[in-house]
């Protein structure tokens, strides 16, 4: 059959959904890019949000006529029952659902309506699946599936369950693998990792360690983790991150600069933590790029509160802020919290945190003018003729050449700098 893999949000999905990919062509299908061209229409979805979910069942309700529609991810799992009520699907899938896509094509192929949601998370997807990958530079792993957590706003937990990592050999292994594939960017990539390994007595620093001896050329970029986790570790984590192997970027979500709102979220960490991991982080890697995500509107959050938030900006001044409005989400602590914020505040706060975090990027970009040095290009730029690379510390990097300085560690010196991103040339 010719089937569509459409994958939606957070890093993790989209490796899921070279996963689903990998196997579908390996049963002997085609994949197909467009609409169009699909007899087999598989989106894999993010519920993390309201308005992404919103989007998402749009998208579904178009996929009619004589088109087969399997829905998996997370948000079978999160809504189901609006799945159910609005979507003409023929096939419905949970999260990491690589091992069941197969099956579950032939059988809608047949004429059969199937369901096939995990009735436990005990289980994860084996890092040997055949995966189809967007990008032949960088590859995405996943070290761990669920997490430790249980913040108030969060609806994943109900997608993806508890903590279940991954052995750090087959990590290892699944690297070593890529690498003669040609990958030269690893992103590793979870939940939560800063709790990858505490139910199977490891760690990150120690995970981070054995990626490094790995033999060749390549990067690793880790992905988020929760501030609660990291301090845990972060004599451990700092000698790690100063090996050339990793890139100078940590994502440390801190969702409200306020401690009373942190303990409304269940957020197992206060302000005081937050600023002693940033300003260590600051002091052992000067270079390093921090990205934060905040919440505006949590319920409860007063206009004191609110100016706590930005005063942390402010004060740590992160590279990245991923901000959300808050939005209630099924089956969650939050939704069913008093003294909510009008969404006419939500959206003005909305705008002066970005308004700060713009202003922030900006600056902190500033330094990074007449900076020479090593990039690894990873990407085709959107202008026709530029290619993307990242620097030590992560910052994208836009350059002027042809495809064959894709995967390819070239000198630049840096000409401009943008809010989102730094101009260079090429330096011969």
């Amino acid at each position: 059959m010719r089937i569509l893999v459409r994958s939606y949000g957070c890093s993790t999905n989209q490796a899921d959904g070279y996963a689903l990919a990998g196997c579908l062509s390996k049963a002997g299908h085609e994949l197909v890019n467009s609409f169009e061209e699909a007899e087999v229409i598989v989106y894999n979805t993010c519920a993390v949000k309201g308005p992404t979910e919103n989007r998402i069942i749009a998208t579904c309700k178009q996929a009619r006529g004589n088109k087969k529609l399997i829905v998996a991810g997370c948000l079978p799992l999160v809504s189901f029952e609006r799945i159910e009520k609005e979507v003409q699907y023929d096939g419905v899938l949970g999260p990491a659902a690589a091992g069941l896509v197969v099956d579950a094509v032939e059988r809608v192929m047949r004429g059969e309506r199937v369901v096939a949601l995990p009735a436990d998370f005990k289980s994860k997807p084996s890092l040997g699946l055949p995966r189809i990958q967007a990008n032949a530079i960088v590859s995405i792993i996943p070290i761990c599936y669920g997490c430790l957590g249980s913040c108030a706003y969060c609806c994943v937990v109900n997608a993806r369950g508890r903590l279940r990592s991954y052995p750090p050999q087959e990590i290892v292994d699944r690297i070593q693998q890529d690498l003669k594939l040609g990958f030269r960017e690893f992103w590793l990539t979870a939940q939560d990792t800063g709790s990858y390994g505490k139910d199977i007595g490891t760690d990150l620093p120690r995970l981070l360690d054995a990626v490094c001896r790995i033999t060749g050329t390549f990067k690793i970029r880790i992905g988020m983790m929760n501030p609660n986790e990291i301090k845990d570790f972060l004599d451990e984590l700092i000698p790690v991150f100063k090996n050339k192997k990793i890139f100078k970027f940590l994502h440390l979500p801190v969702q409200s600069g306020n401690d009373i709102i942190l303990k409304r979220m269940r957020r197992f960490y206060s302000i005081d933590d937050f600023k002693t991991i940033v300003r260590r982080i600051r002091i052992s890697l000067p270079s390093a790029s921090l990205a934060t995500d905040v919440i505006c509107g949590f319920p409860g959050e007063d206009k004191l509160a609110f100016a706590d938030t930005l005063d942390l900006m402010k004060t740590t001044r992160p590279d990245i802020v991923n901000l959300s409005r808050f939005f209630p989400r099924p089956k969650t602590v939050a939704a069913s919290m008093e003294n909510k914020v009008s969404q006419d505040e939500i959206n003005r706060r909305s705008a002066l945190v970005s308004a700060v975090a713009k202003k922030i990027s900006l600056q902190r970009n500033k330094r990074w003018l007449h900076w020479n040095g090593t990039i690894l290009v990873d990407e085709i730029g959107k202008i026709t003729g530029s290619m993307i690379g990242r620097n030590p510390s992560y910052k994208p990097v836009v350059v002027r050449g042809s495809t064959d300085l894709l995967g390819r560690n070239i000198r630049v010196e840096v000409t401009k700098t943008f809010q989102t991103y730094l101009a260079a040339r090429i330096v011969e």
